[in-house]
């Protein structure tokens, strides 16, 4: 039976003794008590609502929304993302990518060690026979008898009684350790999904500079041909040609890093999908023109307790460190230990399975810690340590939470009109351009006017481009902030999270369901053992 304590020393925790002392003398000797403390949650940091002001006031309209309302967790990627290109290039990195195969690979290394921990709760039995053959001198055998030997054969069975639940302890510890491999896993796919559609985003957004680069070029390229006639016909001077021709060069160079970095983008991509992209990827969006959901609801902050799986898996390791306190309390107290060997036993070979040679013995062993050297009292404290720490990081997983989607929600909240007015910018520094050039070609400004409005609009031009990825990304990022990506299409069953879209993605048959499935199915609750 299990008993909640309060989180007292254990060698001060007379009481609690004293009621496993009382289970046993009342045969209760199979049931175990525990001396874990008793779980509680601990209280989230956060204010009851996000913050508000002007930055959060004017969220954007849903555009394109087909499950308007819905909670990120129920939306589906595929119906997140409109981009069939973007959707192909996701699908592959969860087939394929490696840091969710390693994911993947520690929640079945977590389930296996779950698995270890918990068969010490169990008897041992094993098989044994022996033979043994020996000669004694004459003068010293009593029965004159020089050679002997012994046969033996039967069954060795060992078992620890956790009567104080050392053992349970380290089993609810690895169940929650297990616990929070899952919740790691998931919370490396839904990141994943968001990485490979921002960094699919930059690409769109490399492409849009450096098309706005060669526009730029071929515009101060025509301006340096008629700069460079003008001074040859005595008209424009050499200072013009000069200024026009570092216009150009500065194109110039932009292009060439711009290029680099549409290489180096596409080459993480690359990494995130774990292959080189294929050939046959269907037509992608521009940036402009992504649509992705923008009405996704926030909710309360409270909400991310259950949403988050990166929180989730803070609590599991919090509770491993409650479990691991446990065991180091009992460590205090007595461990009872029962062996027994049954079989035969006899002189001679053919006589093991006659009639008289069953031999048995049994040996209960009570070992009681008397001095260790403050090893234990050590073990105790650090463990009670260490369920602070696991604590504070369970705390500051929520607060991290809490500030990514506030900070998202502002984002969400004034992008929209960043853009409309950087759009205006621009539409006005190409009309400055007009109006400068027309000046310049009747004489009445100088070449310095044009050049200026030509380097403004290039300026205008990229920042309306990085002021569009940023929006994207933001929504993308939102979307994961919220718990959003767990799933492939709005309305799917979630999976539980220690499974894979995949079932290559691991390999191991554990996951697939194969001969090892009896060790524990796979579609067994992992949190009902």
């Amino acid at each position: 039976m299990e008993l909640a304590t309060a989180p007292l020393c254990a060698r001060r925790d007379i009481d609690m003794l004293k009621q496993c002392l009382a289970a046993t003398a009342a045969g209760l000797i199979s049931a175990s008590c525990t001396l874990q403390p008793l779980y509680e949650r601990p209280s989230a940091p956060i204010a009851p609502a996000y913050p508000t002001g002007p930055a959060y006031d004017r969220q954007p309209a849903a555009t394109g929304a087909p499950r308007q309302g819905w909670p990120a967790v129920d939306i589906g990627w595929r119906d997140f993302f409109a981009d069939d290109r973007l959707q192909a290039i996701v699908a592959l990195a969860l087939k394929n990518n490696q840091d969710l195969r390693v994911a993947m690979l520690n929640v079945e290394a977590a389930r296996a060690q779950f698995r270890i921990t918990r068969a010490s709760l169990f008897p041992t039995v094993g098989g044994a026979a022996s033979a043994v053959r020996q000669r004694t001198p004459k003068d010293l055998s009593a029965s004159g008898i020089t050679v002997a030997g012994d046969y033996s054969v039967g069954l060795d069975v060992s078992w620890e009684i956790d009567l104080f639940g050392r053992i349970r302890s380290l089993k609810d510890a690895a169940l929650a350790q297990f616990l929070a491999q899952a919740q790691t896993r998931k919370a490396v796919e839904i990141a994943l999904v968001s990485q490979v559609a921002n960094q699919y985003l930059a690409m769109l957004a490399d492409d849009d500079q450096l098309e706005v680069t060669r526009n730029t070029s071929k515009t101060a390229e025509e301006s340096y041909r008629i700069t460079k006639l003008s001074a040859d016909n005595g008209i424009a001077t050499d200072l013009d040609v000069s200024q026009a021709q570092g216009i150009l060069s500065q194109a110039a160079g932009n292009y060439e890093a711009q290029m680099r970095a549409r290489a180096q983008d596409e080459n993480a991509l690359v990494l995130l999908v774990g292959q080189p992209l294929p050939a046959d990827l269907p037509p992608g969006r521009k940036l402009d023109a992504q649509d992705l959901l923008t009405d996704i609801p926030a909710g309360l902050p409270s909400d991310l307790l259950m949403r988050r799986p990166d929180i989730a898996a803070a609590e599991q390791t919090l509770r491993a460190a409650n479990a691991n306190i446990g065991a180091a309390r009992a460590a205090f107290f007595p461990r009872i230990s029962l062996t027994g060997d049954y079989g035969t036993l006899s002189p001679t070979l053919g006589g093991l399975f006659k009639p008289g040679s069953t031999a048995w013995s049994i040996t209960p062993q009570i070992t009681l810690p008397i001095f260790t050297g403050g090893s234990n009292a050590a073990n105790l404290d650090l463990a009670q340590v260490q369920k602070r720490i696991e604590v504070a990081n369970y705390r500051k997983a929520i607060e991290t939470a809490f500030r990514e989607v506030a900070d998202g929600l502002a984002a969400r909240g004034t992008y929209d009109r960043q853009i409309s007015a950087l759009d205006q910018n621009r539409q006005a520094q190409a009309r400055r351009l007009e109006l400068s050039d027309f000046r310049y070609r009747n004489g009445v400004d100088d070449f310095l006017s044009v050049l200026t409005a030509q380097t403004d609009l290039y300026v205008a031009q990229q920042a309306l481009v990085t002021a569009r990825l940023q929006r994207a990304a933001n929504l993308v990022n939102l979307y994961q902030y919220l718990g959003g990506g767990w799933i492939e299409h709005s309305g799917d069953q979630p999976r539980a999270p220690d499974t894979a879209t995949d079932p290559e993605i691991i390999g191991t048959p554990a996951e697939t369901g194969s001969r090892w499935s009896w060790l524990w199915p796979s579609k067994k609750s992992p949190t009902n053992p």
